[in-house]
C-alpha cells in the first residue's frame, strides 16, 4: 500500500488538497482511505460530507474518518491502570473512572498514529492519504515514534535478565517492590506498537507531501519543514504550490505584488521540489465538484530514497565520511554532540539524536563540514577498537 503524508504551513489548503488528492485516486480506481487529524470537521467541509470515528464511504472506492482521540485516551488509560493495579494500590491513589477522563494535549496525535499504523497493516486499501497536522505540528508527530522507544529502552531496557533474577533480593534491600514483570511485559507490547508505526513511517512506500501557498511566508515555511524532514530521513514525493493566481492580470492590478512575490517563491522551490500548481479556484473549495476542479497530482514519480552513506575514504585521507543531507541548514545552527554510540544534530529549531552505524562506533569525531545542504562528518578509526589490518 502507497501512503501519502501532506502537511505544510498552516492555512496553506493543506486538507483541501489531502482530500483533492484521495478523490481523484478513487476515481481513477484505486481504493482510498483519507485520515484526518483536526477535532473540527475540516475533512468534512470540504469533502461535502460529515466525517467522525466510524470511516464513511463518500463515494465508490473513496473512505474517509476521523479518529476519536477522547476515546482512544479512555481505552488506553483504562488498560493502563488495570495493569498498574498493584503499584496504584501501593501508593494508596484511587483509579480514575472513564466517565471523568479528558484527552491531554497530544491525544489527537497519537489517535493518528494509532489509526495510520492499523490501517497501513489491515491492507483493505491500495493508497492511504493522511491530513496530517501543520508543519510543526506534524513534524513532531512523526518523531515520536522514534522518540518514545528510544525512552522506553533507557527506563526499561530489554536487557533484563540479571534483573529479573535480582528484583526479590533488591526490593528487600531498597525497602519497596521492585518493577514488576507485567511493567516489562507492557513496554516490550508498547515498543512492538510503536516500532509498526515507526516502521509504517520509514517504509520505501511512504512519502511526505508538501502543501504552501507561493510567497515569502510559504518559502521560510517550506525552508524549515523540509530541514525538519531531511533530519527525520523522511521522503518528499512533491510540492504543491497552492491557490496560485492567474498571470495574465491588467498591469496596473494590484495583484502584481502577490504575482512577483508568487514567482519568486515557485522559482526558489523548482530548483530543490518536484513543484505541481494548483490554481485558485477565487473561492473556498467545498464538495467533490469544486475538489476535482483543482486537478490535484495523484501519484508521483517513485522518490529519492533518503540515504545517509557512510565514504570509506581510509586509504586516501584515514578518515570515514558520514554524509547527512540537510537542504536549507545553516551553519551556525548546526550543532554536533557525541555521546556513546549515538549522535546528537541539531539543525536550527530541530533535533535528533541518531544510532552510529556500527563501523563508525569504533571511531572518534575527527570533525565536520555543510557543503551544498550535505553535512559531512569524518571519523577516525580508534586503534584501540579498529580490527588490526585495517
Amino acid at each position: 500500500m502507497r501512503t501519502i503524508l501532506i502537511t505544510g504551513p498552516g492555512g496553506s489548503g493543506r486538507t483541501t488538497v489531502a482530500a483533492a488528492t484521495a478523490l481523484a485516486a478513487a476515481r481513477q480506481g484505486t481504493r482510498a482511505l483519507l485520515l484526518g487529524a483536526d477535532r473540527d470537521d475540516t475533512l468534512g467541509a470540504a469533502l461535502g460530507v460529515r466525517t467522525g470515528p466510524e470511516p464513511v464511504t463518500v463515494e465508490p472506492g473513496l473512505t474517509a474518518r476521523r479518529p476519536d482521540p477522547a476515546q482512544g485516551f479512555r481505552d488506553g488509560l483504562a488498560a493502563l491502570q488495570d495493569r498498574a493495579a498493584s503499584a496504584l494500590d501501593l501508593l494508596g491513589a484511587s483509579r480514575l473512572d472513564p466517565e471523568e477522563l479528558t484527552p491531554l494535549p497530544g491525544a489527537d496525535e497519537l489517535a493518528l498514529l494509532r489509526a495510520l499504523r492499523d490501517a497501513a497493516l489491515a491492507e483493505a486499501h491500495d493508497l492511504l492519504v493522511v491530513d496530517l497536522p501543520p508543519a510543526p505540528r506534524a513534524l513532531a508527530l512523526l518523531a515520536l515514534p522514534e522518540e518514545l522507544r528510544r525512552y522506553l529502552r533507557r527506563l526499561l531496557p530489554p536487557e533484563r535478565q540479571a534483573a529479573r533474577a535480582l528484583r526479590p533480593v533488591l526490593g528487600r534491600l531498597a525497602g519497596v517492590p521492585m518493577p514488576a514483570e507485567a511493567l516489562y511485559e507492557a513496554a516490550a507490547r508498547w515498543d512492538l506498537e510503536l516500532a509498526a508505526t515507526e516502521a509504517v513511517i520509514a517504509d520505501r512506500n511512504t512519502v511526505v507531501r508538501l502543501v504552501a501557498e507561493p510567497g515569502p511566508a510559504g518559502a521560510d515555511a517550506v525552508r524549515s519543514t523540509g530541514l525538519g524532514l531531511a533530519l527525520r530521513g523522511l521522503r518528499t514525493d512533491l510540492l504543491v504550490a497552492n491557490r496560485v493566481l492567474p498571470e495574465e492580470v491588467p498591469a496596473d492590478s494590484w495583484l502584481g505584488g502577490p504575482l512577483a512575490q508568487q514567482r519568486k517563491a515557485l522559482e526558489e522551490w523548482q530548483g530543490a521540489y518536484d513543484v505541481r500548481t494548483v490554481a485558485h479556484l477565487g473561492r473556498d473549495p467545498r464538495g467533490a465538484d469544486d475538489l476535482a476542479a483543482l486537478d490535484v497530482p495523484v501519484v508521483a514519480p517513485d522518490a529519492t530514497p533518503a540515504e545517509w552513506p557512510v565514504a570509506d575514504r581510509l586509504a586516501e585521507d584515514g578518515v570515514l565520511v558520514w554524509h547527512i543531507p540537510l537542504p536549507g541548514a545553516v551553519r551556525e545552527e548546526l550543532d554536533l554532540v557525541r555521546r556513546g554510540d549515538e549522535l546528537v544534530v541539531t539543525a536550527g529549531p530541530f533535533r535528533r539524536i541518531v544510532p552510529l552505524p556500527s563501523a563508525l562506533r569504533r571511531c572518534t569525531v575527527d570533525g565536520a563540514a555543510l557543503r551544498e545542504g550535505t553535512l559531512a562528518v569524518r571519523f577516525t578509526p580508534d586503534p584501540r577498537l579498529w580490527p588490526r589490518g585495517r
